[in-house]
């Protein structure tokens, strides 16, 4: 069965849903209808007419009735996973993005490696340069201080 009435969705219908549905959409609307408990279709009266025995009239409707909510519920998963899809696949274009610069950014810092590890060793150089300049100062010190002390006597 499908409830294409309502929002093109299929659902399926066993049994003997199957066949009061299948009785129900060949009823012509044009004519009024009751179902008997049975599910046969009975015309009752001209058109036009009610049924006033007491009988209970039903138009053209299942013994279950069909919830339309769920067709719509559907057709809202299908939308809420085309739009997930949808993200994702966005998700994906941006990691790809990241990890094209990345390795971009990765094969950058590879050829500024040798001029880094120039940086370090000036760096290292510099420092020993310093201490020796603070070792070669106290030393300086020490021999005017000395050559004082010789001026003195």
């Amino acid at each position: 069965m499908s409830c294409h009435w309502r929002s093109g969705c299929k659902m399926a219908a066993t049994g003997e849903e199957a066949a009061e549905m299948d009785c129900i959409s060949r009823v012509s609307l044009a004519h009024p209808t009751v179902l008997s408990l049975g599910g046969s279709l009975e015309p009752r009266g001209e058109p036009g007419e009610t049924a006033s025995e007491g009988l209970e009239v039903v138009t053209a409707a299942p013994k279950k009735p069909i919830n339309s909510s769920t067709c719509e519920d559907y057709h809202l998963l299908e939308n809420m996973n085309k739009l997930t899809s949808l993200k994702y696949m966005e998700m994906k274009d941006i990691s790809i993005n990241i990890s094209r610069n990345l390795q971009d950014l990765n094969h950058k810092y590879a050829s500024l490696q040798p001029y880094l590890d120039q940086i370090n060793q000036i760096e290292e150089q510099v420092s020993s340069l310093e201490q020796a300049a603070y070792k070669l100062d106290t030393y300086s010190k020490k021999l005017e201080a000395k050559f004082k002390k010789l001026e003195k006597r």
